[in-house]
């Protein structure tokens, strides 16, 4: 015991500042007590894992910087909701809805499915997948079984209040929908800007589903830049620009019309926060990075997804893209850390995922619904 004493004592200070904020961290709780995840293949963990379809990756080269490798993530290593999860202080990651069991389930659930979209018709040539609608479908089965777990329906509803559920779709209502007119009549049915109208609309609708059934934070992210994936310029080809402008112009379109709709539902459901969440970086951390390639050699899925058993590249941090759509762990974590952090209003609006985690809700109207 004496010697121990001594050594604590030879410690550097700074040394001993690092061991305290370790201990702090370990036994910190989560900023908020659970956190569920909907959306498509930028947020998929294994969902798709058993699905009959193409957009699924629980081979290699996928997972080759996760612990336990290939689980079903569209990545190299963790998704952006991966890293944001890590943020707010949990300890494991949320299980996909597929494997969800127990008292797991208490912290939280991820129902994204890659090639899904908030048009259920959406990736359908790709085969089966979850649309938005039936991943809502499945937080209510969710719902029931942590009601049985809690007892009651009046704590399910005060722990979902605090809960964030944070939503990344809408990209395959673009790229596996109306820009696919083999497969769709989406292009010929609307202008782009109706297509926006229609895809927001009924996103609204489906949000407001999830505000009925106890969500009161919600994380909303936006489209990003999907006419500069590398499997956008080789399908579409650029006409001379760096990247298919249609596409991010019907991207943008779609933004702007996001973000009025979550100032509307600020303003007309009080009892919740809703935040706008810009997942595109910035051109300071582009540069960092290479964004006109792949890590991994594409071909795999419908053409987008890395080749099964492939060899990656060497250095997957330097890279945006893992493969020809999906990026990699380290622009996952740069995206993921501006969302969490960023003061800037273009990144995040009304504010970031710390403070909408810190949003303390009215318990007395939750109680009420």
């Amino acid at each position: 015991m004496e010697f121990k004493f001594q050594l604590w004592g030879l410690l550097p200070i700074s040394l001993l500042l690092v061991f305290s904020n370790l201990q702090n961290w370990a036994s910190a709780k989560p900023q908020v007590p659970c956190y569920f995840i909907l959306g498509d293949s930028l947020s998929d963990n294994g969902n798709n894992n058993n699905l009959k379809t193409l957009a699924k990756v629980n081979y290699q080269p996928y997972g080759i910087d996760f612990p336990k490798g290939p689980t079903g993530r569209f990545s190299n290593g963790r998704t952006l909701q991966d890293v944001i999860v890590e943020l707010l202080g949990f300890k494991h990651y949320m299980p996909p809805f597929a494997e969800s069991k127990g008292k797991n389930i208490l912290n939280g659930v991820n129902y994204a499915s890659g090639s899904a979209g908030i048009l259920d018709a959406s990736g359908k040539q790709l085969g089966a997948r979850i649309p938005m609608h039936e991943q809502i479908k499945n937080h209510k089965t969710i719902i029931s079984r942590i009601s049985r777990l809690l007892g009651d329906g009046s704590s399910t509803k005060k722990l979902l209040s605090r809960c964030i559920h944070s939503i990344q779709i809408g990209s395959n209502d673009y790229i596996n929908n109306y820009f696919r007119p083999k497969f769709y009549n989406t292009s010929r049915q609307y202008t782009p800007q109706q297509f926006a109208e229609v895809l927001v609309q009924q996103y609204s609708q489906q949000i407001k589903a999830l505000y009925d059934n106890g969500a009161r934070k919600f994380a909303l992210y936006g489209l990003s830049l999907i006419g500069c994936t590398p499997n956008a310029i080789t399908v579409c080809g650029t006409n001379g620009s760096l990247c298919v402008d249609k596409l991010n112009s019907a991207a943008t379109l779609f933004n702007d019309k996001l973000k009025p709709l979550v100032e509307e539902l600020n303003n007309n459901l009080t009892d919740a926060k809703f935040t706008y969440l810009n997942p595109s970086g910035t051109s300071a951390d582009l540069l960092l990075f290479v964004t006109n390639g792949t890590c991994c050699k594409a071909g795999g899925g419908g053409g987008e997804l890395c080749v099964r058993n492939s060899k990656p590249c060497s250095s997957p941090r330097r890279y945006v893209f893992w493969d020809a759509v999906h990026t990699t762990d380290a622009w996952n974590e740069v995206v993921a850390k501006r969302a969490y952090h960023t003061k800037s209003p273009l990144e995040a609006y009304p504010f970031n995922i710390y403070k909408l985690a810190k949003h303390k809700v009215n318990t007395n109207e939750v109680m009420s619904i």
